[in-house]
């Protein structure tokens, strides 16, 4: 039994299992590795401030360096009664003396170490989907000037509509996931701010420097307010939703992609190592990918859902409710966003389109009609009466079987009227439409370059300030402070 001073009882086996989980070297490293991260930087700042002997911390930076190299396997095993921190500190305590190992924890609580950690793991999610993010966006832009020209129609409630060209349909798609990056960008401005210094709930009369841990954990600036520092996860949630948006504008995309490349449709035709068989119908060619790519944005919606239900009514104060209840489902949702963001890169660049198949339903859907409905209203006719002249001679031409309509109208009412395909997507300009590609392209592209370069200066950030911490780190403590273990 380990007593805290004021409490001598401690949690049975089963419960502590079902509070702080099960405790598998996995775990262990994954929450250890952080909090080193931070007890590095905690005791640099500690040292500059006086608080904290220089042997003292020397010693301690030592034996945390000795077991991020072992990778925490002295701690395996071992009963942790109060959580795995607190049994991480009494190792410390136990390996160097209470009056060393007891020192680690001054100016701070679990409290704001928690919501600090909680920080770097998100800011190191949200680099690496950042990254994958913008890459598929550069995907999407490489593949819509590489087929800019070839026709197909759009289609609108599954029916055809208007001559597109499958280039312009990718670069909505890379309008739309640049929005949603940007919307990731947005969100990443709250891990500007390094929670630690908040302490429990009220800071500390110790004479801190939170601007220093901020500065060596790569954070932009010191708390402001502790309350609120750990009190709050609404970065995290705002994240996770900006994530949430990208999976659901992937999803979309595959389902076109996956009625497309029906033989019904045949459109788009993947390559034979993107599709799989049936076990018992040899003929099938299932584009499976894309039914995981429409799937994954569930796994993100049920995360957030269940984060922000788990705040919904808490204390604005620390609450395990908020600071580990809903955290918990933070990961699995955002790692479900970047698998998403992993098969939109395979599926976008394997996806092959069928161009003779494409101008043929361009031509059997009769998509040009708004643009001869469009040439009537340019010779004055009302658009109402274009609309209905139009939709007759449409009507006239399937019942008789063919897809000519200047049968099907007034005598000559379409001469002079050109209604080649390429000729209509070339004069759709105005509004968005094709055949403002390159004015659309241009401004992606430059949102494209802008949001790559945000997120290399993030990460030169981050690799800056850890290479300034561990160099300080290996000064204080006298000797090598090695990397974590992937």
């Amino acid at each position: 039994m380990t007593s805290t001073g004021r409490l001598v009882g401690q949690l049975g086996p089963r419960t502590r299992q079902v509070v702080y989980g099960e405790l598998t070297p996995t775990a262990i490293e994954d929450e250890l590795s952080l909090t080193v991260q931070v007890d590095r930087a905690h005791l640099i700042m500690l040292v500059e401030c006086g608080l904290v002997t220089k042997d003292a911390a020397a010693g301690l930076l030592r034996c945390m360096d000795d077991l991020l190299g072992a990778r925490f396997a002295p701690l395996h095993g071992r009963p942790a009664p109060r959580g795995l921190y607190l049994m991480y500190e009494q190792y410390l305590a136990e390996r160097l003396g209470a009056d060393v190992g007891g020192v680690l924890h001054t100016g701070r609580s679990r409290n704001d170490l928690k919501a600090t950690t909680t920080s770097l793991r998100l800011r190191e999610r949200l680099l690496t989907l950042a990254e994958d993010a913008t890459r598929l966006l550069g995907v999407l832009l490489g593949r819509a000037r590489r087929y800019r020209h070839v026709l197909m129609p759009s289609y609108t409630h599954h029916q055809a509509a208007m001559p597109v060209t499958y280039g312009y349909y990718l670069l909505g798609v890379a309008t739309a996931v640049a929005r949603d990056i940007d919307a990731l960008r947005t969100a990443a401005a709250g891990l500007d701010v390094c929670p630690l210094g908040a302490g429990g709930v009220a800071g500390t009369d110790l004479p801190i420097a939170p601007e220093r841990t901020a500065h060596l954990l790569g954070f932009a600036t010191a708390v402001r307010h502790a309350a609120d520092a750990v009190a709050s996860r609404d970065t995290a949630l705002r994240i996770l939703a900006a994530a949430t948006g990208l999976a659901v504008t992937l999803s979309r995309v595959a389902t076109d992609l996956q009625e497309w490349s029906t033989a019904e449709f045949g459109l788009i035709w993947f390559p034979d190592r993107l599709v799989g068989s049936s076990s018992a119908m040899p003929q099938k060619r299932n584009a499976f990918l894309l039914e995981h790519l429409r799937a994954k944005p569930s796994h993100a919606v049920g995360a957030w859902t269940a984060a922000a239900t788990a705040m919904t009514g808490a204390p604005f104060s620390n609450s395990i409710e908020v600071g580990t209840e809903a955290v918990a489902g933070l990961w699995p949702g955002l790692r479900a966003v970047h698998d998403a963001v992993q098969l939109g890169q395979v599926v976008v660049l394997g996806a092959r389109p069928v161009p003779e198949r494409m101008r043929q339903r361009v031509g059997d859907g009769f998509t040009t009609a708004t643009a001869i409905a469009n040439r009537l209203v340019r010779d004055g006719t009302a658009f109402r009466t274009a609309h209905r002249m139009v939709g007759e001679a449409v009507r006239r031409a399937v019942e008789a079987g063919t897809v000519d309509l200047a049968p099907f109208g007034p005598p000559g009412w379409l001469a002079g009227v050109d209604t080649e395909p390429d000729t209509v997507v070339a004069a759709q300009r105005h509004g968005g439409g094709p055949g403002a590609f390159d004015e659309a392209y241009r401004q992606t592209l430059t949102e494209w370059v802008a949001l790559r370069a945000w997120s290399a200066r993030w990460q030169d950030g981050v690799r800056a300030a850890d290479r300034e911490l561990r160099a300080t780190a290996t000064d204080l403590a006298g000797g090598g402070v090695p990397e974590a273990q992937p």
